[in-house]
Formats: structure tokens, sequence, C-alpha cells
């Protein structure tokens, strides 16, 4: 929870300093009070928002190092020395001995700082991950930087201008993704990524990034030992000496996390499920399932449409930027649930879905690209004539479906996964004014994705396509999702799949065992059979969705909200109003789940207008 910030490159009296570094903590610590520490320099200084245990500062004349998280250093002489002198200490004598070497040897969940006011250098890291972000603006003077957009733009070198792409990034992907931020001059360190400004010269790195070993054949039995021996482990550093519950869907990841949880504990493990009532969103029978096969102690909450009214200012309000992930309502309100039963930490099961091929899309892609395996000449000289040939083919339903097989197929991946994107399907020039496009690039999303895509160099498609996702999917989507819902409600949350020895043991499995065919988290689920209840490995993959549209065609207060709130929205010239008018008139009676979501998208971008 909480976070860091700072600034290098500007200065007054100590005073001064201190009390705008007090400043652009405030929203740090504006939701769970946390504590705040503060160091302070001639030309720069650190604040801290967390509780003690993630609280690491060391100043040293013109040094100081400020590490929010929880860290370790691989190198036990390193280790001993953190025992001791305190892990901010150690990490600025590494830093200063190896330079950003010094990051490859940390792991943990962390955002770290350094600042050196006798080189004016300043340097910034994140963990492998992404888990926190960390974000930073470069003037003439210096660079400000931190954890929170809201404390950046609270210092005045720091411009607070909106960014119009990243506007259009948002509505896009229904989140920014980074390195971009909705401010103008402002940026985000991607996973496993340090900068180092110094001079006005700012350079930034991978420190670490996922390496695929795809060749490497080991036996199933040994794999699986391995594999229950990482789990185990990563769960007992999860756990801490806390109060700890664990997140309960019902799916495979947090069954997972739920029943080694009951193994290492000495009491039953509380678990935590959300329902609906409604129609073909409620999963809350699977999550009883496991909650029985565990002998966890059980605990339940139904979201009502009351509750997603009462909830959605303030979840706005957490994000320092648009988000518009609808899960964010139930995880708050499930993060809600257990803090009220004294729980100080929950254990997600984020993560296990980007690291052993849990995602349906990634099966629908290994049809498609089954396409490709045929020769060149067979495609273009007999099978695409023949399909697309045939008169009258588009109303024979055999004949359409495999016209629009072929017609995906075609598509060159990371693209292809884009096919089914709502703002594409609506068409970005129905959806946005002209005046608003104007200064738009609508092509940068896929030039996101394909940088992200071509970066990697595994060779599989699986995993390519994990690659991604770890990006956009985990660390620009559901990690801040669930990090910022669970600080909203007070309380710490850990990934346990998210630890390194985890992701280090996924990175070497073959291909196969994460998608042998079409079927998804092949080893994941093999493994974990006598394990999981069958009930579990066999299940259709769902989630915490909300069925926001849904609700939306007959509950008064949320479509006073949602109205309401596009009307306001028209007013700032970026979303047409006549598509505003047609998909709350038209779209919605259409199919209330599928456009909803724009509806949800569009209603949160005003509601953090609304909360700036």
């Amino acid at each position: 929870m909480s976070g860091l910030c700072g600034w290098i490159g500007q200065g007054s009296t100590t005073t001064e300093n201190r009390e705008l570094v007090e400043r652009m903590a405030r929203p740090l610590a504006h939701f769970d009070n946390s504590k705040v520490q503060i160091i302070v320099g001639r030309n720069s200084a650190l604040a801290i928002a967390a509780k003690d245990d993630n609280t690491h500062l060391y100043q040293n004349k013109g040094l100081m190092v400020a590490l929010w998280g929880r860290v370790q250093f691989l190198n036990s002489h390193l280790a001993q020395l953190a025992h001791t002198d305190g892990i901010a200490k150690t990490l600025a004598i590494n830093w200063l001995d190896d330079g950003e070497k010094a990051f490859a040897g940390l792991v943990g969940t962390f955002v770290l700082c350094i600042l050196d006011e006798s080189s004016g250098e300043a340097v910034l890291a994140i963990d492998h991950m992404g888990t926190q972000p960390v974000s930073y603006q470069i003037s003439k003077e210096g660079i400000v930087f931190g954890t929170s957009a809201d404390a950046i733009i609270a210092n005045p070198l720091a411009r607070s201008e909106i960014d119009p792409q990243n506007l259009y990034n948002y509505v896009y992907f229904h989140m920014i993704p980074s390195p971009g931020s909705i401010y103008q001059g402002q940026k985000r360190l991607l996973p496993g990524e340090f900068l180092n400004c110094k001079n006005g010269r700012v350079k930034t790195g991978k420190y670490w990034e996922i390496n695929f070993t795809e060749t490497k054949q080991r036996p199933f039995e040994e794999l699986k030992e391995d594999f229950l021996r990482v789990l185990r482990s990563s769960v007992r550093k999860a756990v801490k000496s806390q109060e700890v519950g664990a997140f309960l869907s019902g799916g495979t990841d947090s069954s997972t996390i739920a029943g080694i949880l009951s193994e290492i504990n000495d009491r039953p493990a509380r678990t935590y499920s959300i329902g609906f009532e409604a129609t073909g969103y409620d999963e809350m029978e699977y999550a009883r399932i496991a909650a029985k096969h565990f002998s966890t102690e059980h605990h339940e909450y139904y979201v009502t449409p009351d509750d997603i009214v009462a909830a959605i200012p303030q979840i706005a309000a957490i994000f320092d930027q648009p988000f518009g992930n609808s899960s964010a309502i139930p995880t708050f309100y499930c993060a809600c649930k257990a803090r009220d039963d004294g729980v100080t930490r929950l254990l997600g099961g984020d993560g296990g879905d980007e690291l052993f091929g849990g995602n349906v899309r990634y099966a629908k892609q290994y049809i498609f690209s089954l396409y490709e395996y045929l020769p060149t000449a067979l495609r273009k000289l007999i099978v695409e004539p023949l399909v697309f040939g045939i008169p009258g083919g588009a109303n024979l339903p055999v004949v359409s479906k495999a016209r629009s097989y072929i017609e995906q197929a075609k598509i060159p991946m990371p693209a292809r996964t884009e096919t089914y994107n709502l703002l594409g399907r609506y068409g970005h020039k129905e959806v946005f004014t002209s005046e608003f496009l104007a200064n738009i690039n609508p092509e940068q999303p896929i030039a996101l994705i394909n940088e992200t895509y071509y970066q990697n160099h595994a060779k599989s498609l699986i995993n390519r396509m994990l690659s991604l996702d770890l990006k956009f999917t985990l660390a620009d989507n559901d990690l801040p999702k669930v990090v910022k819902s669970c600080e909203l409600a007070g309380i710490e949350v850990a990934f346990p799949f998210l630890d390194d020895e985890i992701v280090t043991y996924a990175a070497q499995l073959e291909p196969n065992l994460k998608l042998k065919g079409t079927k998804l988290r092949y080893f994941f689920k093999e493994a974990l059979r006598g394990f999981l209840p069958n009930e579990i490995i066999n299940k259709q993959k769902h989630g915490f969705g909300l069925p926001f549209g849904v609700w939306l065609q007959h509950h008064k207060p949320l479509q006073t909200l949602a109205t309401d709130s596009l009307s306001d929205l028209k007013s700032r010239n970026i979303i047409h109003a006549d598509f505003i008018d047609k998909l709350l008139k038209q779209h919605l009676g259409e199919h209330a789940g599928y456009h909803g979501t724009m509806v949800w998208v569009l209603m949160m971008l005003e509601q953090w207008y609304k909360q700036r």
C-alpha cells in the first residue's frame, strides 16, 4: 500500500523542501493513513508512506536511498549485511560498488530510488513483474517522481496537462499501458526496468526480463515435485507473520493458493469470495467446492447494484489516471469483507494464467496459427479461391465460418489478438470527435503491442503471447486493479505466483506443457490432479466479471449515475455526443453485456475527471 515520491534538481531551505515533499506525499497516504517518513537534502527530498516493514530509508551526506516494499538480496553476504545494517544502507553500498548491476541481485516486490546530490544523479527501479508502478517527469531542473501521478503533479516542476494520445489509448485498452501516463511529459517504468537521470541525460534499461527456456525436457514427476515445492515456498514467503486470507473465485489459481495456504497454516485458511445475483455471472458454486475440499474458513459477499453505485466514485478516486477494469468493484468488496474479519493481508492468484498458459485466447490463436502451416501455394491457389468463390457463400453457415477463420488467420500476430477489440468494432471515427482525433495516432495501440511482442526472443507462439500478457494484462491491468482496490479497503495484497522462484520455474517449462494443442495450462492442471477438486480443474474460466450492463437495464440509481456521467462527458469534446446517445438508447438494448463494457469505460473516464 501507499508508496514513495520525491525529486532532485531544485532546492530551497530545508524547511521549504520538507513542506513540499510532505505535500507530495499526501496522496500516497490519503486512503490508508500510512505513516509518512521523510529525508531532505539541499536540492532534493524523498518520502515514503507505508508500514514500517515496507519502509527502508538511508541518508549519508548527499546520498539518499529509499526502498518501498519487500525485497531480498540474492547474495548471501549482502543479505546478512541487510539484516544487520538495514536494506537501504546495504543497497547504497552495493550501488556505489556495482552501479546498476546491483538491481539484478534483488528479488521481491519493490520500488526504489537513489539520489546523489554530489553528482546530481537520480536512479529509479521497480521489481521484475512491475507489481507497483513508478512514474517520473523530467524538467530542465531535474526529475520529479512518485508511485502516484497525483504526488508528482503536486510538485511545481511537474506538468498537469492531459495527454490526448493516452486518453485514446485508455478507451482502446480500458487502461493506459506503460510507459504512458495520463499527463503530458510523464512516463512510467516498465517491469524490471531502471532509470538513470544525470545532468539532464536520461537512460532507461532492463536489469531483468523473463528468459524462456524452450527445449529443456525433464520427467513429469520431477517437474511436479519441484512445482509443488516452489508453490509452498512462495505462499510461505507471502504469508510472513500477518493475519492472512486468500481471494477465492473458484478458479484454478485462487483454489491452488487457498489449498497451499490450508496446508502450511496451523488453522483453517480464511477464504473470501464474491457473488452476483445475475445469471451467467455467479461462480460461488465453484468457490464453495474449493472451500469445502480444503476445509477453509469461508466467507462470502454478494455484490448488489447499490454497492456498485456507492463504490464507483471511490474506485475512480483511488486510481491516479483513468482505469476501466470493472472487476475492481468486486475485488474491493472482497477485500473489505476480509478487513472486517481482521485480515491484514490477502493472497491473490494473479499471474498464473500469464505464466502457465491459462487464457482462452491462447487456444484460439493456436487454432488460427495452424493455417500458416499450409503451403502458400495451396492457400493462395486452391483453398482461398474455393472458399471465397462460392456464390452465396456468406449465407451458408459452414462456408461463412471458413471465411471468417481464414480472414482472421491471415492477420499477422500480434494484431490478430485485437480482432475483437471493442473500439475497433465501433470504429474510432464513430466514437471520438474529429477535433480530438486531429492530435491522435490511432495506430499507436497496435504499435505498442507489436513493440512488446517482438522484444521477447521466445520462438514458440505460446511464450510470445505470455510475454505480451505479462505486460499488458498483468502489469498494466490486473495488478493495479487488485493493488489499488485493496489499498482502498485498507488491506495489503501479495501474489505468490509472481514470486521469483515460480516465475523462473514457469519460464523453463516446455511450451507444450503450457498449451498442449488447445488444452490450456496443461502441466499446471495435471500436476495438481488429486490436490485440486476435479470440478475446479475441468471448469471453464470465468473470474470476477461484473454484470454491470445487465443491471444497468433495470436499476434506476445505476442508470442515473451512468447517464449523468456520460452526459457530462459530452461537454469535454472527446466523445461524439451522437455515439453516447446511440450507446445508451440502442446498443445497450441489443446486447447489454457487450455494450455495457463501453458504457463502463466512458463512465469511469468522466468519474476520474470528477475526482481530480
